[in-house]
């Protein structure tokens, strides 16, 4: 992505539960089903959750939302468990520009009783229309993900 001008959103949150925990939620299609996409988050179908945990792998998750099918997709950059996940983000689209390719990175750092997360998603200005949407997407997914590793937490320990 090499975009002369960005935009970029970020949110920080507190996890009380490993960063280990929470950087392998990222990274599992059955537990990003349960916080990053389906019913439980927002009214949508999942189709496929479908991902390649290594650098230069990709990912295809496939939602329909009101009729319409949408695959976001990307390809993992940087992944260095449990501190740092970087990945590219996009809509699958016929005809793809560099600047409908946005980064998101994750920094977590351990803390006493769990965790925190920053999560930084950087798009080109053409999207900056989103921004907003972007991070409240970001937020409502990020407390979800708080919820769902909270349960796995009080099960596992």
């Amino acid at each position: 992505m090499t975009p002369s001008k960005t935009v970029q959103v970020q949110l920080t949150r507190f996890f009380a539960a490993s960063a280990e925990r929470v950087f392998d939620a990222w990274l599992s299609p059955e537990t990003l089903g349960r916080w990053m996409w389906g019913p439980g988050v927002r009214d949508e179908e999942v189709l496929h959750l479908r991902l390649e945990a290594r650098v230069g792998g990709g990912f295809s998750f496939l939602v329909r939302r009101k009729g319409q099918d949408i695959d976001h997709v990307g390809t993992y950059l940087e992944l260095d468990r449990p501190q740092r996940l970087v990945f590219t983000w996009a809509i699958r689209e016929e005809t793809m520009n560099a600047e409908d390719i946005s980064r998101v990175t994750l920094d977590i750092q351990p803390r006493d009783s769990g965790c925190e997360l920053t999560l930084t998603h950087v798009m080109s200005d053409k999207w900056a229309e989103y921004a907003d949407r972007t991070q409240a997407g970001w937020a409502t997914m990020l407390t979800t993900l708080a919820r769902e590793v909270a349960v796995e937490a009080s099960r596992h320990g």
